[in-house]
């Protein structure tokens, strides 16, 4: 059952989505909309593995929180479920790749953040990365719920 929120447009409004294209996109939005793909899934194959499903919402939020705090905003996202698998994709404005950065800084201080991606790529059994042609770029997490 997809669930296509997706405008991955470049001329977007910052941080909107949703179906009217008003509302502020949130990583709660999200969520929703795994728990919804899931749930549609489930009606015609059973229960999901709930460690799974906690796994794809949390991903689900740190790519929207991502593409809050360091893309720009939400231009979009997209959630299906394909197989045994949930696919999570978020689409933002920036064109920069993701980095993972070092949890200390140079004085041997611990960093506030920067547990995110790192996070979704250990969680996800799949990550791409995606430039859009209109600018920006799609992040697609594939995370085993079934």
């Amino acid at each position: 059952m997809p669930t296509n929120d997706s405008t991955d447009r470049r001329d977007a409004p910052d941080g909107l989505c949703g179906r009217s294209g008003r509302e502020q996109c949130r990583p709660a939005d999200v969520r929703s909309a795994v728990r919804r793909a899931v749930s549609g899934r489930r009606a015609g194959t059973g229960p999901c593995d709930e460690d799974g499903l906690s796994d794809a919402l949390l991903v689900a939020s740190e790519l929207t929180t991502n593409a809050i705090l360091h893309g720009g905003g939400v231009t979009g996202f997209e959630v299906d479920v394909d197989g045994p698998a949930v696919l999570v994709s978020v689409s933002d404005r920036s064109d920069r790749l993701p980095v993972t950065v070092d949890p200390v800084d140079d004085q041997g201080r611990r960093r506030v953040g920067g547990r995110g991606w790192p996070l979704v790529r250990r969680l996800a059994r799949d990550v791409r990365v995606a430039c859009l042609p209109s600018g920006g770029k799609r992040i697609t997490a594939v995370v085993p719920v079934f």
